[in-house]
């Protein structure tokens, strides 16, 4: 159902509230329900998702991720029909989740238009709009959302997961992925606007605060942890390069995905790694 952010009534079909005539904005092709914001919202840099559409495909990271994410959502919703990514960006996400579920509805929101430009070309048949995560249109409408490497962009994270409880049916499922300890901190977040890194133990807590059940938390990146925290730690050196982690050599790029290829196998059978750069948690909306 759509929820009305004039008056927050819920309604069954259609843009504008039945009850008060609210309807959104037109910005840049989009509904947009947080016109304010479309182009220079915060948490972000608009001027990097041209930057992300270039580096995306083939790059080891985003590809193990996609993976991992379209894994988790075959295992615990493979009866997939509406699904909502917040924070899309240039649609690499949905784009995977279009190929491997060819019968749902697919939305994206983000709350620049910058990016939505990019999603809307990638997966012509998802429907987009621009949305402040912190004041969602919807209410028990989802049998799925996704939030992947949004929640740390945000301040208010636990505002966002309550508005992604409501917009989730009863029983619906909420996949997240963040980056994961403080002591990894560096120039790549900060260039990144990431407002904090998490611990499992901080992210837990919050979701079943929340209102949800974890069904399935690991880290990923793990194999590769050892890596990551020398060349953070090296950068931090003289004058950091927030961008170096993203000049890879075609090989080293090739040998980092075969890792957290394998990795993704050992996830598959049941192992759970406690640590490492990233973290997904798979998570039910309770029913009572």
């Amino acid at each position: 159902m759509r929820r009305c952010l004039a008056c927050d009534s819920c309604y069954s079909a259609g843009t504008e509230c039945p009850g008060c005539g609210y309807r959104p904005q037109i910005v840049d092709g989009f509904d947009a329900y947080a016109p304010e914001l479309a182009h220079g919202g915060g948490g972000f840099e608009a001027s990097y998702f041209s930057e992300l559409a270039a580096l995306e495909d083939g790059y080891f990271w985003f590809e193990a991720r996609n993976r991992l994410i379209i894994w988790a959502m075959r295992k615990y919703v493979p009866g997939l029909r509406a699904f909502l990514e917040v924070g899309c960006g240039t649609g690499y996400v949905l784009a995977g989740l279009a190929r491997e579920f060819p019968q749902s509805r697919l939305y994206g929101s983000e709350i620049f238009t910058e990016g939505l430009g990019f999603a809307a070309r990638r997966v012509p048949r998802a429907s987009f709009m621009q949305v402040d995560a912190r004041r969602m249109p919807f209410c028990d409408e989802f049998d799925a959302i996704g939030a992947f490497d949004v929640l740390e962009h945000i301040e208010e994270d636990s505002e966002v997961l309550a508005q992604l409880h409501n917009a989730l049916l009863p029983g619906g499922h909420l996949l997240v992925t963040v980056p994961q300890h403080q002591w990894l901190w560096s120039a790549a977040d900060e260039r990144a606007r990431h407002v904090r890194r998490y611990s499992a133990t901080d992210m837990h807590a919050k979701l079943r605060a929340a209102g949800f059940d974890i069904r399935l938390s690991t880290s990923f990146v793990s194999l590769l942890l050892p890596v990551m925290y020398l060349a953070r730690a090296l950068n931090k050196k003289a004058n950091p390069d927030p961008a170096k982690e993203f000049k890879l050599s075609r090989h080293v790029n090739a040998a980092f995905y075969a890792v957290m290829s394998a990795e993704l196998r050992l996830i598959r059978a049941n192992v759970r790694f406690p640590i490492g750069g990233s973290r997904l948690i798979v998570a039910r909306k309770q029913t009572t």
